[in-house]
């Protein structure tokens, strides 16, 4: 989830003048990265053979 900062952070690196998808694409990578983080720190993450097999399954 974004704080308050984040989201400001974000918003005052942007040019005087942006589009709103511009905005909310900037911010959903932003939650994306965050939860990844989390999901790391939480050790909620896969091996790559775990990866690869998926992969491979999904091929079939």
């Amino acid at each position: 989830m974004l704080n308050k900062e984040q989201v400001i952070n974000t918003i005052s690196k942007f040019p005087d003048q942006f589009s709103i998808d511009e905005l909310m694409g900037r911010l959903i990578l932003l939650d994306k990265i965050e939860k990844g983080l989390k999901d790391s720190e939480e050790d909620n993450v896969i091996s790559e053979e775990d990866l690869e097999n998926r992969i491979n399954e999904w091929s079939k």
